[in-house]
């Protein structure tokens, strides 16, 4: 059974990415997870979508990996997703935008997604896909 389905906006093939970290963390902890990136076509074995509206499910979050300019050419687009929980994770957000975002109506968390899972993206390794990917000290 899902935990629920999360867009990851700037999602990466690249491990050592927090866009990346993200996809596998939120799968790890039993997301449906909707990888978002127009050059990809697979990030860890998962489907990518080029846009967040490609995205075929009802969304019950939204997390962001992209610098604050291209994270504010996002938010009509973003506040079309009423009722969904934003992620503007470190990096993707400064105060303007985050203004921006919440006068748009946008359910705005100002944080990273992976810890409000209970994970911290140290504890993701940079190897294989596998359940050994996770470390825990």
């Amino acid at each position: 059974m899902s935990t629920g389905a999360i867009a990851v906006i700037g999602a990466s093939k690249n491990r050592r990415k927090f866009g990346n970290k993200c996809v596998r963390a939120f799968h790890h902890a039993g997301w449906d997870v909707y990888p978002v990136n127009p050059h990809e076509d697979q990030i860890e074995g998962l489907v990518t979508y080029r846009s967040l509206r490609d995205v075929p499910v009802t969304l019950d979050r939204i997390s962001l990996y992209l610098p604050p300019d291209r994270t504010r050419g996002l938010l009509a687009d973003l506040a079309e997703f009423e009722g969904v929980q934003v992620w503007f994770n470190p990096g993707s957000a400064d105060a303007r935008v985050l203004e921006e975002a919440a006068d748009a109506g946008i359910d705005v968390r100002d944080g990273c997604s992976i810890v409000d899972i209970g994970l911290s993206p140290s504890c993701l390794l940079y190897t294989s896909p596998s359940p050994r990917d996770f470390k825990y000290d």
